[in-house]
C-alpha cells in the first residue's frame, strides 16, 4: 500500500467548515474511485489545519484513482466551496507501510441533512457529540539519508518495548516512499527521509509522552509530534 500523510493549512476558523464538506461529499467519492480514506483529524494544538490520510494499492493505482476523483462530478461541483478554506494543501508525505498497519473501525454513515430550525433545539442533531473520544499521536522523525534501514531495526528492537512498557505502544508505522509522483498535479514532498509511527489513546487525558533512547544519533532534526483527535467520520477512531 502506498500512503498520503497530508497536513493542510486553513484560512482562519475554517476548519469545521472543510470537515463538514469533507465528510459529506468527499469521503465515499474518493473510496468509490478506488482509493482508501484512512483518516481525518482535527489537530487540538493547530486549530488552522486539518490533517488527513489516504492509501492507494500502488503508484499506479494512485494515478488512476486521483484522475478518476479530481476529473469526476463531486470534486468539480465543490472544489470552489473546499478551495476556499485552503491556504496551502501541498504539506504531503508519501508513506509506506514499515511493520504495524492500522486497525480500523466501521465508519459512521453521512450525517442526513439539518433538520428544519423550527425542531427543538434538543431534537437537532449535534455533531460533536459523534466525536471519537479517542486521540492518535503521530511521531515525525527525519533521519539520516541511506539510514533508513538502519533505523527500522533499531525502532523495532529497542524504541518499541520501551514505548510499549510506557503506555505509548505504536499501533502503526511508515517509512518514506521514493517512488516517482505518478500525479503531478498534486505535489509531494522530495528529498526527506522520513518514519514515522503512530501511538492510540482510549482518551485524550491518557497521553503519554515516553523518551526514547539514542533517536538523535539516528536523526537530522528533533521529532515532530501531532496530536489528532479523530473526526466524526473518521474510520481511525
Amino acid at each position: 500500500m502506498i500512503y498520503e500523510l497530508r497536513q493542510y493549512i486553513l484560512r482562519p476558523g475554517m476548519r469545521d467548515t472543510l470537515i463538514e464538506l469533507f465528510e459529506r461529499e468527499f469521503v465515499e467519492a474518493q473510496e468509490s474511485a478506488g482509493m482508501d480514506v484512512v483518516g481525518h483529524f482535527r489537530d487540538p494544538d493547530a486549530p488552522d489545519t486539518f490533517p488527513w490520510m489516504r492509501a492507494f494499492a500502488d503508484m499506479d493505482s494512485r494515478r488512476a484513482a486521483l484522475s478518476a476523483f479530481y476529473g469526476g462530478p463531486v470534486w468539480k461541483a465543490n472544489r470552489d466551496a473546499a478551495n476556499a478554506t485552503l491556504i496551502d494543501s501541498d504539506d504531503v508525505l508519501l508513506l509506506r507501510p514499515a511493520g504495524h498497519g492500522f486497525q480500523r473501525s466501521p465508519r459512521p454513515p453521512a450525517a442526513p441533512a439539518s433538520p428544519p430550525s423550527s425542531l427543538p433545539s434538543s431534537l437537532r442533531s449535534s455533531p460533536s457529540s459523534s466525536l471519537p473520544s479517542s486521540l492518535y499521536v503521530a511521531t515525525i522523525c527525519h533521519v539520516e539519508p541511506g539510514a533508513i534501514g538502519s533505523f527500522r531495526e533499531f525502532f523495532a528492537g529497542q524504541v518499541e518495548p520501551v514505548l510499549a512498557e510506557g503506555g505509548a505502544a505504536p499501533v502503526a508505522c511508515f517509512e518514506s516512499e521514493h517512488a516517482v509522483n505518478t500525479y503531478p498535479a498534486l505535489p509531494v514532498r522530495t528529498g526527506e527521509e522520513v518514519f514515522v509511527w503512530f501511538a492510540r489513546f482510549e482518551q485524550a487525558r491518557d497521553e503519554r509522552v515516553v523518551e526514547v533512547p539514542a533517536l538523535e544519533k539516528y536523526l537530522t532534526a528533533p521529532p515532530r509530534r501531532l496530536r489528532l483527535a479523530p473526526a466524526a467520520r473518521s474510520a481511525l477512531r
